[in-house]
């Protein structure tokens, strides 16, 4: 008996202290535990975002989207900070297309940066080699009569300046110079006679010697004529200049009339080019530009000559203006009716502009889009407003900015790539850059669009 009321008496030992400790235990741990505090749905929504904001960073990239990363938060020659890259992927940029690392290679996707250039572009058309207007001459007589002799008769033939061309005989040419001799011998024979009929006698050698001159009778020949006293019957006409002869009608024998072409003579070392640039072209030309000549019948040489004058007509039919270029033709390889290729360096207005690579442009015809790198394999399409186009670049007006990414090949077929997806959003696929879903609502904005090839996801530094 003694026995059994010691071990009930133990159990309730045990069985109070377990209590004890039990209660102790719980008082110590309500205590430490604050009371619930209560937050409405935007607080609740902050914990969210900050909850997402202490996402591990595992690098930071370029901002302008160049191949270079940093462990380390820093900035780049420009002063701006690196983008961080958060565990998960890098941060989406709205109506980007994002393109797996391993299809961009396939692609043979290239950029390049846009960049300040000098705009130069050069303007083609064809001509025609001409004689120089300013170095042509024709040899016309003021008088009639018949051709005695010809010392250049062939067309073609190079005369040298005051080289005897041809004799012409004319009736009035003597009657003229008797004229003139006899009224000189009269004034000699009246010299101490009244200063009035001396006078009038001179006035008679004035009239005769004047008419000779009018006729371009060459000065030497009046002298020749006033100290011998000889008439001459035939008068030398000669070349006024060292050229060739383009045009030669005169035939001995023959009668002309004044005013009538006898030779037409023209100097070649220097000859006009006369091109013909398209209407759209026009604005790019101007006088003192550098240009240069090709010809067919020396393939390989190029000459070299200056833009000195815009005609300032436009012929209707062929939508050309033409335009004169001087060159210098000292060894006459260049020939009158020569066809030749023309080539006009046409600077642009401004010395340096912001210009990107043609072939980084996608047209369609109401826009044009150029396509950003933003990161590894993300892409930006951006419209943009374009200049003047020359050495295969385009002005950029508005839109980009220096030290822009810009895709420049196979662009193409990353916008095919997009638009497909664009296609497919109708079927339930996802939604292209640029493109609604089926029901008409507008796309959901800060969303990349996925390449159909799954991406491997940024979890280590592009080179790691």
């Amino acid at each position: 008996m003694k026995r059994t009321g010691i071990g009930i008496f133990i159990l309730v030992l045990v069985a109070a202290g377990t209590a004890a400790g039990y209660w102790w235990g719980l008082r110590q741990t309500m205590q430490a535990t604050p009371a619930p505090k209560f937050t409405d749905h935007g607080q609740q929504a902050e914990g969210r975002q900050a909850s997402a904001n202490e996402r591990r960073i595992l690098y930071y990239r370029h901002p302008m989207g160049l191949p270079d990363t940093s462990p380390v938060p820093k900035k780049d020659a420009m002063g701006m900070d690196y983008i961080p890259v958060h565990e998960g992927g890098e941060p989406t940029i709205e109506g980007a297309v994002k393109i797996s690392l391993d299809k961009v290679q396939k692609l043979g996707v290239k950029t390049e940066r846009v960049s300040l250039r000098a705009l130069t572009r050069a303007v083609r058309a064809v001509g025609t080699i001409e004689a120089s207007e300013r170095l042509t001459y024709t040899i016309t007589p003021k008088f009639d009569g018949w051709v005695e002799r010809l010392y250049v008769n062939t067309t073609g033939e190079p005369v040298q300046r005051g080289q005897a061309l041809l004799d012409a005989y004319s009736p009035e040419l003597v009657a003229t110079q008797q004229e003139y001799l006899i009224a000189l011998k009269g004034a000699q024979a009246v010299k101490d006679a009244d200063p009035e009929i001396q006078e009038r006698m001179q006035s008679l050698v004035d009239s005769a010697l004047q008419r000779l001159d009018y006729w371009d009778i060459p000065p030497e020949e009046l002298r020749e004529l006033r100290t011998e006293g000889k008439i001459k019957r035939a008068l030398t006409f000669r070349s006024p200049v060292n050229g060739v002869v383009l045009d030669k009608p005169v035939l001995k024998g023959m009668r002309f009339m004044p005013g009538e072409l006898l030779y037409k003579i023209a100097d070649l070392s220097t000859v006009w080019l006369i091109a013909e640039v398209f209407e759209q072209d026009l604005g790019l030309v101007h006088p003192k530009q550098q240009v240069r000549i090709g010809v067919e019948t020396y393939p390989g040489k190029d000459f070299t000559g200056t833009l000195v004058f815009v005609y300032p007509t436009l012929n209707p039919g062929t939508r050309t203006g033409q335009v004169r270029v001087e060159i210098s033709n000292p060894d006459l390889l260049l020939k009158p009716a020569m066809y030749a290729n023309v080539e006009i360096a046409a600077d642009h207005d401004e010395p340096r502009v912001l210009a990107v690579p043609d072939s980084a442009v996608l047209d369609s015809g109401v826009r044009q889009i150029v396509l950003i790198e933003r990161g590894e394999g993300l892409f930006e399409p951006r419209e943009v407003k374009l200049g003047a186009r020359a050495d295969g670049y385009f002005e950029v007006l508005d839109g980009l900015r220096e030290d822009d990414q810009v895709v420049v090949s196979a662009n193409f077929l990353i916008d095919a790539d997009s638009n497909m997806k664009a296609a497919l959003g109708g079927f339930g696929g996802h939604s292209g850059h640029g493109a609604a879903p089926a029901d008409g609502t507008p796309p959901p904005t800060g969303m990349a669009t996925e390449s159909s090839e799954p991406s491997s996801g940024a979890t280590e530094p592009p080179g790691h």
